[in-house]
């Protein structure tokens, strides 16, 4: 799958590879919607945030349904605290103290969660005006970013994309690729982006997802003290609520777990080498929508929006807790403090490289 992905990529985005060379520090200004369509599968996408706004899929009798949370403006994603759809960095997830130590310097973030740093800070990726470097309506969209040196406590200047495109067969699937890149141009940083999607495979608007099943292919987590920063450790899931390695309903547990999930999992198939692991399997049995996630990252974020309190939505419907559930891979939180933790520390001259697909079916 992944020599696949890499050839889709370098004939359809080369073009906006070549533009991105081009691209000044100065962003884009104005803030845009735009549509891939393929077939009666459609996503939309806001250079607001690198935003992920609607993902329009069939059920097994045909039926279109939007399945990812979202407000009906752009302008109410200026305000959201959601993080709905967004591109998530410099560092995605929580910085504990919100400060970490780098090649002897100690950085200080701005705190904006019980005094630590999360996603990225008050003003992340998700905040930003993000510029359009190549866009086909039936195959893809790409867009930039250039963080500055100090941008919210982070050292060094990097060029940040973010590639959106359909892969794979017309008529086999409908599969939906993320591409997330960044380079360093002058400092050693931390970096760890992610995509911050709501998903609901029955439809945004059809309550919650406790009966959806899921399968997630980690057999450990790393678990977490009351502000949700990871203590160190990595311990089994065999026993626990937070078992999935079989498929089960996300709710069948639920008691056990105070709240609902968010918490980190370490992906067993993880590939150092870059390439693709199958990490999720989720299904709605009533829609029939299954929906497979591969990435190249060791950790997988499972987040049950158990913060939702009767919030306005798209299409005047109001979500609830446990309305959607989020699937973001990435490194491990709070990693630039735990030494044992897989390192987001990305020099000049590499280069960090997240993919992501999802694959849609139903049955």
């Amino acid at each position: 799958m992944a020599s696949k992905i890499s050839a889709f990529f370098g004939c359809h985005v080369l073009i906006g590879l070549l533009l991105l060379n081009l691209v000044s520090a100065n962003e884009g200004t104005k803030i845009e919607v735009f549509e891939l369509v393929r077939g009666n599968f459609s996503v939309k996408v806001t250079n607001y945030g690198a935003t992920i706004l609607s993902v329009i899929l069939p059920d097994k009798n045909g039926k279109l349904d939007d399945v990812v949370l979202g407000y009906d403006t752009v302008d109410e994603y200026k305000t959201d605290s959601t993080y709905f759809g967004a591109l998530i960095g410099r560092v995605a997830n929580r910085i504990g103290g919100a400060k970490f130590k780098l090649n002897g310097v100690e950085y200080k973030l701005p705190a904006n969660d019980h005094g630590n740093t999360l996603h990225g800070g008050p003003k992340g990726f998700d905040s930003v005006i993000w510029k359009v470097t190549s866009y086909q309506k039936d195959s893809h969209i790409s867009l930039h970013y250039r963080s500055q040196d100090g941008e919210q406590g982070f050292p060094g200047e990097v060029d940040v994309s973010v590639h959106y495109m359909f892969v794979g067969s017309k008529t086999k699937s409908n599969r939906l690729a993320i591409r997330m890149e960044a380079t360093p141009l002058d400092k050693a940083t931390p970096i760890n982006l992610a995509t911050h999607s709501y998903w609901n495979l029955a439809g945004h608007n059809s309550g919650d997802i406790l009966s959806h099943n899921i399968q997630i292919f980690a057999s450990n987590i790393t678990p977490v003290d009351k502000n949700l920063i990871p203590t160190g450790q990595i311990t089994p899931v065999t026993g626990t609520a937070y078992d999935f390695l079989k498929s089960r309903a996300i709710g069948s547990r639920f008691n056990e777990i105070p709240g609902g999930y968010d918490i980190n999992y370490v992906v067993d198939n993880y590939k150092q080498n870059g390439q693709l692991s199958r990490i999720v399997l989720l299904q709605d049995t009533k829609s029939g929508r299954k929906m497979e996630l591969w990435s190249n990252k060791p950790g997988l974020q499972f987040y049950t929006s158990n913060m939702f309190d009767n919030l306005k939505g798209k299409n005047g419907t109001t979500y609830h807790k446990h309305a959607a559930l989020c699937l973001e891979t990435q490194g491990f939180p709070d990693s630039v403090n735990h030494p044992n933790f897989p390192s987001q520390i990305v020099n000049p001259g590499q280069k960090y490289d997240h993919m992501m697909i999802y694959k849609f079916t139903t049955r």
